[in-house]
């Protein structure tokens, strides 16, 4: 690990100064944008239903938080604040949008395999 390394209290703090959103008027929709990570854990853990529109909503929540957060930081909190079993899907997901950073402080990415099965899905689309 690395001396840039976030912390849990560090978190909050590494967010608030990567946020960039101009219709943003109140913290609580600083709050709202953070808590689309919590969605896209649901959707991902998620089985059943369509995948077609499954892949389209995580996709569309991922490329808002690389948006508001830009594409390093957003992809830093991303993989912070999800748990290891999300890391193959999610590191596919940003694949595709082309907005996967080349390093992460908290993770060896390159050591994170991408889900070649949910990568042709998301061709499909």
């Amino acid at each position: 690990m690395q001396d840039d390394v976030l912390s849990d209290e560090e978190f909050l703090i590494f967010s608030l100064q990567h946020y960039e959103n101009p219709q943003c008027s109140s913290l609580e929709e600083f709050y709202e944008d953070l808590d689309r990570i919590k969605y896209l854990k649901r959707l991902m853990n998620r089985g059943d239903g369509d995948a077609g529109q499954k892949n389209r909503l995580i996709l569309n929540h991922l490329i808002i938080l690389t948006n508001v957060f830009g594409i390093v930081p957003g992809c830093r909190i991303l993989f912070y604040r999800m748990e290891q079993k999300y890391h193959r899907q999610l590191k596919t997901y940003l694949h595709y949008l082309n907005v996967l950073a080349q390093e992460i402080p908290e993770i060896d990415i390159s050591l994170v395999e991408m889900d070649n099965a949910l990568l042709e899905e998301l061709r499909r689309i």
